[in-house]
């Protein structure tokens, strides 16, 4: 079961969201944070979100602004935005009395999660899913456009099928992310899930994540998996193995 949810952006508009309902007694409850261009409904996010809710943890999934059903301009986002919008939602999600125990992050949302734990209360843990080692890996998706964006403000920018504008400003705020300092101040515990194979994020960028990170951190290799884990299966998978590891800290009282 999956409820439709709205809540305010950090611009104003309103954020669609579906929070996938946890079977039977809740174990917990997590937010999760969608890829660079994709959306709630993108197959990492709600097979994810579902298998997670089928193992008793409800999730709150969202789109950024501009994607999806979620109001605003996309190209007014960026970095720093997600990060915020994500700890909105956390904070969404605990207005209803189901504070989040748990933010689970796909690629670009997993730099996300890792960046906005450090402000969401009460948090026991913390996974990236093929999340880049730096916010401005995702350059090389618009690298084309760099130039005429610097020297004239926007761009447009054709992704399947949807014009988005590229803003400088965007751009800008990409480069100037520092995910590591973030990584060095977690103070919950982190899984990093990664594909040896990933040919879109590198398996670098796990290696990278993972030793900055201080203990308790875990990582698993999602061998066989495709960087938007599409392939049968390979989502439910990641969802039954985050399921598994969080289930010792959603024991714990909150530090």
């Amino acid at each position: 079961m999956a409820e439709r949810v709205t809540f305010e952006s950090t611009t104003g508009h309103r954020l669609a969201g579906l929070l996938d309902l946890p079977e039977g007694t809740a174990r917990g409850w997590g937010v999760f944070a969608h890829g660079f261009t994709l959306g709630k409904d993108s197959p990492a996010a709600a097979r994810i979100c579902k298998g997670l809710a089928a193992e008793g943890i409800g999730m709150l999934r969202f789109d950024n602004l501009g994607l999806g059903d979620s109001e605003g301009d996309w190209g007014d986002g960026s970095f720093t935005r997600k990060v915020s919008d994500t700890v909105l939602a956390a904070r969404f999600l605990a207005a209803r009395g189901s504070a989040p125990d748990l933010l689970v992050g796909h690629s670009f949302g997993g730099a996300a999660v890792i960046a906005a734990a450090e402000h969401v209360e009460g948090l026991k843990a913390v996974v990236s899913i093929g999340a880049p080692s730096q916010p401005r890996h995702v350059e090389h998706n618009y690298d084309a456009l760099v130039e005429r964006v610097m020297a004239e403000g926007h761009a447009e920018w054709m992704v399947g099928g949807r014009a988005l504008t590229l803003k400088r400003a965007f751009v800008e705020d990409v480069r100037a992310a520092d995910l590591r300092r973030h990584v060095r101040r977690l103070r919950v515990p982190l899984m990093v899930m990664h594909s040896p194979t990933d040919a879109t994020v590198g398996i670098e960028n796990a290696s990278a994540i993972f030793k900055a990170a201080s203990h308790p951190r875990s990582f698993v290799a999602l061998e066989g998996s495709d960087h938007l884990l599409v392939a049968p299966g390979q989502a439910r998978r990641a969802a039954r193995i985050v399921s598994a590891w969080v289930d010792q800290y959603l024991q714990q009282a909150p530090a």
